[in-house]
């Protein structure tokens, strides 16, 4: 019985040392190696190029978070930041065809690497994925806001007015580069991140707010 329990006693000895020796050895770091994984899976192929998978200083600020909020001013700071990226229509005109803008929105196509070029293969919004838009539609996604009425609730009446300038630009804005409001917003940046051009832009603002867009009905 002696013998036993001397035994025992060397045993948990033994584990408690090697626990002791494992909680000290350095912890791996998990995002040099997936960032690794990813360098290693992925190639440039078509118009999909591994450059894509690096992120930019706001992009990797909120992935640091882990989900968690920023602290205030570092928000307001990357905020501020993405803010100067926004650049208003070449020609001043902000409202497209909201047609065009409906099938846009429809459209889930995103430069994949089948794409031959971007120029000869139009890229889609895919905004029903996250939103409802028009009543029409009964199959949306729900990650974002519903933006029926967009322009209806807003008391945007004529989206050329003077009255409408704040949230015409604002809206704008949050197409372009929806971090310039929402420091880790999970919003594609549209025209910041060369998704859609201009005309594209127009045709998606018209959408939310042209009156006799079905969004405003």
């Amino acid at each position: 019985m002696i013998r036993l329990k001397t035994s025992l006693a060397a045993t948990v000895l033994v584990a408690a040392v090697l626990a002791g020796c494992a909680s000290m050895a350095p912890k791996p770091d998990y995002d040099a190696l997936m960032a690794q994984m990813l360098k290693s899976s992925f190639r440039d192929q078509g118009i999909a190029k591994v450059e894509r998978l690096k992120q930019d200083a706001s992009n990797a600020a909120c992935s640091a978070s882990e989900g968690k909020p920023l602290p205030e001013a570092r928000a307001k700071a990357i905020e501020a930041e993405n803010l100067k990226t926004v650049k208003m229509p070449s020609d001043g005109v902000f409202i497209g065809n909201w047609q065009a803008g409906e099938r846009l929105a429809q459209n889930g196509r995103g430069m994949t690497w089948t794409d031959p070029s971007a120029a000869s293969s139009a890229n889609g919004g895919n905004c029903y994925n996250c939103h409802q838009i028009s009543k029409q539609e009964l199959s949306f996604g729900t990650i974002g806001p519903s933006l029926y009425n967009y322009g209806k609730l807003r008391g945007v009446s004529d989206p050329a007015s003077p009255a409408s300038k704040a949230i015409v630009e604002y809206t704008w804005g949050k197409l372009y580069n929806s971090k310039a409001y929402n420091a880790c917003s999970g919003m594609p940046r549209f025209g910041h991140a060369g998704m859609l051009d201009e005309k594209q832009m127009k045709d998606l603002m018209a959408l939310l707010l042209d009156p006799k867009s079905p969004v405003n009905q």
